[in-house]
Parts: C-alpha cells; sequence; structure tokens
C-alpha cells in the first residue's frame, strides 16, 4: 500500500488547507484524514465531547485569542492555568536548567500558584542497567546517571500537581513524563543543545547548506509535494 495513503497533513498546499475552513472533506487532498480515514475523525470528535476536553479547549482558545502575538509562552501557561482553576503546577527540569527552573518557579509563585518541582536525576539509575554499554555513554570509564522521567513523573503525580510544564527533558525521556504523568502537560523548553534550544530553527532553515546534515541519503533535488490520491471506498 502506498504510504501516501496514511493521513499525510504535511504535504497539504497553502493553497487548500481547507480544515481551517470547515469544509476538508470536500476540499482536502487525496491523503486528507477526512479522505484516508473519516471514522478516525469521527472517534476523535465524538471524544472531544468529553466535559473536561471541552474545558481545556475553550480556556485554550481564549488564552490564544487574548495573548495573540503579545503573550509569551509562560505568561499563556499562567493564563490557561488560571482559567482552569489549577492551584497547583509542576515543573519537570532537566538538570541543566536548574536555574532556570528555579527563576520558572518563582514566577509561577508570584502569580499565586503553589508549584513543585522534579529533577531528571530523581531516582536515577547507572546507564548501564539500562542495557547501555560503556563505550555507548558521553564520558566512557565514568560513572553516568540515566534519567528517570517515570520518577519525575510519579513525585509529581503524588504531590498533586493539577498542570505540569516540560524544560528541557531529553528526547525520549520527555516521552515517557508525558505518559506517565497524570496531569496534562505543556512543554515550556524543548532541548536541541546545538541549536540554543531552538530546533524549529533547523526546519526554517533545511533547505539551507547549513542544514544538509539534517537529510538523509534519498533526499530529493528539491523538496517534492505529494501527489493527490483517490479516496478510499
Amino acid at each position: 500500500m502506498s504510504k501516501y495513503d496514511d493521513p499525510s497533513c504535511a504535504y497539504c498546499p497553502t493553497t487548500i488547507r481547507a480544515c481551517k475552513d470547515g469544509d476538508e472533506d470536500v476540499r482536502g487532498p487525496g491523503w486528507c484524514p477526512a479522505k484516508v480515514d473519516p471514522e478516525g475523525l469521527e472517534i476523535g470528535e465524538g471524544k472531544v465531547q468529553d466535559g473536561y476536553a471541552l474545558e481545556v479547549l475553550r480556556a485554550a482558545g481564549q488564552v490564544e485569542s487574548e495573548g495573540y502575538c503579545k503573550w509569551t509562552r509562560i505568561e499563556e501557561i499562567c493564563a490557561f492555568a488560571k482559567k482552569m482553576n489549577y492551584t497547583k503546577l509542576g515543573i519537570a527540569t532537566c538538570i541543566g536548567f536548574l536555574d532556570q527552573a528555579n527563576s520558572l518557579g518563582q514566577i509561577f509563585e508570584s502569580h499565586g500558584f503553589e508549584v513543585a518541582s522534579a529533577c531528571c536525576k530523581n531516582g536515577s539509575i547507572p546507564k548501564e542497567e539500562t542495557g547501555l554499554k560503556d563505550e555507548e555513554k558521553i564520558r566512557p570509564g565514568q560513572f553516568e546517571a540515566s534519567c528517570n522521567p517515570i520518577t519525575q513523573a510519579e513525585v509529581l503525580n503524588r504531590a498533586g500537581c493539577e498542570f505540569n510544564v516540560v524544560l528541557a527533558l531529553c528526547v525520549g525521556h520527555d516521552s515517557l513524563f508525558y505518559k506517565h504523568s497524570e496531569a496534562l502537560v505543556t512543554t515550556l523548553v524543548t532541548k536541541d543543545r546545538v541549536l540554543a534550544h531552538n530546533p524549529a530553527s533547523a526546519l526554517f532553515m533545511a533547505d539551507s547548506p547549513y542544514f544538509n546534515k539534517l537529510w538523509g541519503p534519498e533526499r530529493p533535488e528539491k523538496p517534492k509535494k505529494k501527489p493527490a490520491v483517490s479516496q478510499k471506498k
């Protein structure tokens, strides 16, 4: 089966993007979710009717409208948490961002929130216990502690946090934290040591020669647009 039979919003031409106008089932390209998986959309739309989900969407929409191009991400987090009537926020931070977590915690407290925070090395284990070989460590021959995002999540769960904020957790570690957090999670900082924690810059400059290393061996000479495919029966 062609991979173009999968939902592929990333390849929607700028001239279409029909979902923002509510008529994707008519104007959407062949790989639009409305065409290749209408059942999935129906299931998702049904889940949105859950009261809590609607409350979150409403608060998020209000924050988007009120702070559009005016508020920083931190301001948006505070506004959203207040609209949701959250009183206790959690910070799941990389140990390398503890100074920034300190500032963030004080900012949250200045807005009247209680704050709990958990560093990635809490409950850490030697990397060898994860199956990593010594030569696969950053500094072979030395002790290195593996982060434990599951412990981070459990600590913040037990602290009664209602909304958790991720601060620069590593790829994969953040994924486990999202999976095990009982509260909703948002991300303030996404770790990218090479790009000063601004990974989006690589996307904006993906066609620049400076970022040739991003591309795999099958890079097209010029990025291609997906061809349209027929709607599944």
